[in-house]
């Protein structure tokens, strides 16, 4: 193995969801983001069966960057149950891919064996900062000496990155409205959804007051949602996760991390997502084809088009086609984000990887309900910190 290679290789100890948590996303002034944790904690070691004290370590995703006045939130899970007192307690942060951060890194714990169960949380209070500080706490996702500038923030910089590739590949809108329309549908059956209603092609497509453009080519409906919530797994080793009555284990995963200059790279490929896609599916030993779905990071559309393209799934500046032709609508040939994405369920920054990793593991156990993929075997998930800066994937296969 290189030192350029982050995925681990096959021979290594696996580690398996066995319980999940997921609150609805949305706005919720009653809650505080320890309260979001208890309750995702706490919900995730019932569903696992799991008593606290049988956790070994815990991992907290919680990017905050101003969004909470408390910070230092690692022991806040200890508030779920007294029995988690004196547990090693570690807050990751990778920007918008925290929370799969945290969820790789309970892997690594147990795939190293230094834990056979920990418990992973995610969470992220947004919706009570003022509108402008939350466009000014995003922004620190990016290279701020180049970027720190731009107009509308991070949706600003998603915005040059569509105008660059409407300019090398042609005018996208259409796709662009066919993605956001796509996840909207989705996201009607998800009931943790922060947004349950079926938009339409013609309405995502069209400006108007209530779709108004707001970064170069995108308009708002081309963008996710400020979100409240938090979600929370429990990932055992393999050996004891086939004892309890869910296991769906890590066939495949791999973090790359990219340089945070996008003058640096050339944006328009998401180079690091590629990688991190042919890693995962090397380790994993099957192509993307074999997957029965993805969830991928659509915290703007042009986001989720250059992944068909970096994933493998179209060429580049092809991946119109990919929604053109219908193959990633939830009865195509790759269903991507049948839960309806970031752009429909919410993005609370820090829960959106657990998240992702909760709504696969549903899938692959058949407990998805109206989200449901029929016959789901394999899941893809692909979690995004920056444009293209952290780029983790994870395969997920039912154990048991």
């Amino acid at each position: 193995m290189t030192a350029a290679t982050n995925a681990a290789p096959n021979t290594a100890p696996n580690a398996a969801i066995v319980g999940w948590a997921h609150t609805p996303f949305g706005k919720h002034d009653a809650e505080t983001v320890e309260s979001l944790i208890v309750r995702a904690a706490n919900e995730a070691l019932a569903h696992a069966g799991l008593d606290a004290a049988d956790v070994d370590e815990i991992v907290l995703g919680h990017f905050n960057a101003g969004f909470s006045a408390q910070d230092f939130t690692a022991s806040l899970v200890l508030q779920a149950d007294p029995k988690l007192r004196f547990k090693p307690a570690t807050r990751v942060e990778n920007a918008c891919a925290t929370g799969s951060a945290a969820v790789h890194q309970a892997v690594r714990a147990i795939r190293a064996g230094a834990a056979r169960t920990v418990l992973v949380v995610g969470v992220e209070q947004m919706t009570t900062t003022p509108g402008p500080q939350i466009g000014q706490n995003l922004l620190r996702a990016s290279y701020l000496p180049e970027d720190g500038d731009t107009p509308a923030g991070f949706a600003g910089v998603f915005g040059q990155i569509a105008a660059r590739y409407f300019q090398r590949h042609g005018d996208q809108s259409d796709a662009l409205a066919a993605i956001a329309a796509k996840n909207h549908h989705n996201g009607v059956s998800n009931p943790y959804a922060q947004m349950r209603k079926d938009l339409g092609f013609a309405f995502c497509r069209a400006e108007s007051e209530k779709n108004p453009f707001v970064a170069g080519p995108l308009k708002r409906t081309d963008c996710s949602l400020v979100s409240d919530g938090a979600a929370a797994l429990v990932i055992a080793d393999l050996d004891t996760a086939m004892t309890m009555s869910r296991a769906v284990a890590f066939k495949g995963m791999a973090h790359v991390q990219d340089f945070l200059p996008m003058s640096k790279r050339d944006i328009l490929k998401f180079e690091g997502c590629a990688l991190a896609w042919r890693k995962a599916l090397e380790q994993a030993g099957i192509v993307l084809a074999d997957l029965s779905f993805a969830e991928t990071h659509d915290c703007f559309t042009i986001a989720e088009l250059i992944e068909y393209e970096a994933m493998g799934l179209t060429g580049e500046g092809d991946g119109a086609r990919a929604i053109r032709e219908g193959w990633t609508t939830k009865d195509g040939r790759l269903p991507i984000n049948p839960s309806g994405g970031l752009k429909s369920k919410g993005h609370p920054i820090g829960a959106t990887g657990v998240s992702m990793h909760a709504l696969s593991a549903m899938q692959l156990m058949g407990e998805a309900g109206d989200m449901q993929i029929a016959g789901a075997r394999l899941g893809g998930i692909f979690n995004m910190g920056g444009a293209a800066v952290a780029n983790y994937v994870s395969v997920l296969e039912r154990a048991k």
